[in-house]
């Protein structure tokens, strides 16, 4: 076959070809805008030229002290400058980031240590009960590196001969770093929640770090030089690629230790915050927060959203705020957002209760996600768009995972048939958005008929003394299994069980009702999703009934 004109002399060259990196933004954004703030934490201001010279001073002192192309770097660190530094310095120095989730056990932590191979791991000092712990288990544990963080004034030790600080001194800040060699080289590892067996390690590339990066910006409209609040965990997807994005934008990080409403909201007004991001409960926190913490943030705030299917009175109560919502779906394996809820402007002629209900579907493939699509599991058929015919969510695209690092299986598992597998169940409506029924694990399914876990929490939320709740199966003799709510009232609301279950029949057919209320503060993971799996054994430990 003869070649295309269009490829003769014309071959790829370092004038017309770079692979993608999302350390170019870091770059840009210090060259272009030096004196401008980007971090921002307690009284601590650091401006985008510091920022780029101590990601510099990082990535040199890591290969000073070893570090090779490919060699794991763990961190973990709670939502500090460190941790924005981590996810360029670290690559800076050609290494993958390997962000620790900061509220598992030590076997989890010693777990992912181990399997990354981590060579150095920097931790914060509040987390050093459990650091020291996973740390014993290892036999050739990292070098550890300590970050005392002003802001934290708690118990913790250090637990390494080296200081963050220290470290970074020792480093060059004109530290000449090199891109990746290939856009397809790994750029961080995020280990997925583990509920059963050990968790999986998601391998992230630069071309989908920079990729997803620069749509979080697209999807959300943001305005050069937002001012975001790190109310998301950045050991979570990387923040949802966020640390990137605001790099990208040149704009401000707000650093934030710990959600707590009030001082989420204090920061919101004396930062004059614009954009942040959380799972559900993190917006339900500020909705039902006392309206004078809310006092005086005059402009507009906008709020993303992920996790499980949002409850559509938890998009009500953000429009009654006047937080402006974003509805986003994602996984580990897809950089976190790689599905958006994209608002119609015919939409905003609707009542509350009607907009709420289409922003509460998972939607459409984000700007840079080549295909999202509800499928058949078995033959691949794409579901009609009847919004009643239940399929899997599935992607493809360059905001997928390389796979899961050394685990063949499980990335042939999730890649089988061409597109990456969520196991998300979802319908399609009559206008192409999906929306989630259930997690496969989590359909009830009761006399032979399938009930979602999620419509049955939708309408428990439409009550007003409910805060939280989950929904799980419960064996039944008869049914085999029937719904179990769990619930977590408001504190300054009551209800009973019975009352509970008289509102949902009213809002649900009878066989979706629960036969069962248990009031308990819910559990709930460092992203503020609630831990299924432990309520599931909770209702299996309370038997039959």
């Amino acid at each position: 076959m003869p070649a295309s004109p269009y490829d003769e002399g014309l071959e790829r060259r370092p004038a017309n070809f770079v692979p993608l990196t999302p350390l170019s933004f870091l770059e840009r954004a210090a060259r272009v805008y030096p004196a401008r703030t980007a971090i921002v934490h307690g009284a601590r201001r650091q401006t985008w030229a510091e920022t780029y010279a101590r990601c510099r001073r990082l990535a040199a002192a890591l290969v000073e002290r070893g570090v090779r192309r490919g060699d794991t770097v763990a961190v973990m660190l709670a939502n500090t400058p460190e941790m924005v530094e981590a996810h360029f310095g670290v690559p800076m120095a050609g290494a993958v980031l390997n962000t620790l989730n900061t509220r598992l056990d030590a076997e989890s932590i010693a777990f992912m240590l181990g399997h990354g191979e981590a060579r150095v791991l920097i931790t914060d000092r509040e987390f050093a009960p459990t650091v020291r712990a996973a740390l014993a288990r290892l036999a050739a544990p990292p070098l550890v590196v300590d970050v005392d963080d002003p802001e934290y004034a708690g118990p913790g030790e250090r637990l390494g001969a080296l200081d963050y600080e220290a470290l970074l001194a020792a480093g060059d800040p004109g530290f000449a770093w090199q891109g990746p060699a290939d856009e397809w080289d790994a750029i961080s590892l995020n280990y997925t929640s583990g509920t059963t067996g050990n968790p999986k390690g998601v391998v992230y590339h630069h071309r989908g770090a920079y990729l997803n990066a620069l749509c979080n910006l697209a999807t959300w409209a943001m305005p050069p030089h937002a001012v975001y609040l790190w109310t998301l965990p950045l050991f979570h997807c990387n923040g949802w690629c966020f640390a990137w994005s605001m790099a990208a934008n040149a704009g401000t990080n707000v650093c934030l230790r710990r959600v707590e409403p009030e001082a989420v909201l204090r920061l919101m007004r004396a930062e004059r915050v614009t954009h942040y991001c959380g799972a559900p409960i993190v917006h339900m926190m500020l909705i039902n927060a006392p309206a004078e913490w809310r006092a005086g943030i005059t402009q507009r705030v906008h709020a993303m959203v992920a996790g499980a299917a949002p409850p559509e009175a938890m998009i009500e109560g953000m429009e009654r705020i006047g937080f402006d919502l974003t509805h986003v779906y994602g996984l580990t394996e897809t950089y976190g957002p790689a599905a958006v809820c994209a608002r119609q402007p015919e939409w905003e002629s609707l009542d509350l209760a009607a907009r709420a209900e289409r922003n509460g579907r998972q939607g459409v493939a984000y700007l840079m996600q080549e295909a999202m699509a509800v499928l058949d599991p078995l033959t691949l058929v794409p579901v009609p768009a009847d919004g009643a015919t239940m399929g899997e969510i599935m992607f493809r695209g360059n905001l997928t995972m390389k796979g899961y690092l050394k685990n063949p299986h499980a990335t042939e598992q999730a890649f089988a048939g061409g597109w990456f597998r969520s196991g998300d169940l979802a319908v399609v409506q009559p206008d192409g958005y999906a929306k989630i029924r259930d997690r496969s694990k989590d359909i009830i399914i009761s006399g032979g008929e399938n009930i979602s876990s999620l419509e049955v929490e939708d309408a428990l939320y439409r009550h007003p003394a409910v805060l939280a709740c989950a929904v799980v199966a419960r064996p039944d003799p008869k049914w085999g299994e029937t719904p179990c709510a769990f619930v977590e009232l408001r504190p300054d609301r009551a209800a009973t069980a019975e009352e509970l279950i008289a509102h949902c029949r009213a809002h649900l057919a009878h066989y979706k009702v629960p036969r069962r209320i248990e009031f308990a503060s819910l559990p709930k993971t460092s992203t503020g999703k609630i831990q299924k799996a432990v309520l599931r054994e909770r209702a299996r430990g309370a038997g039959p009934g």
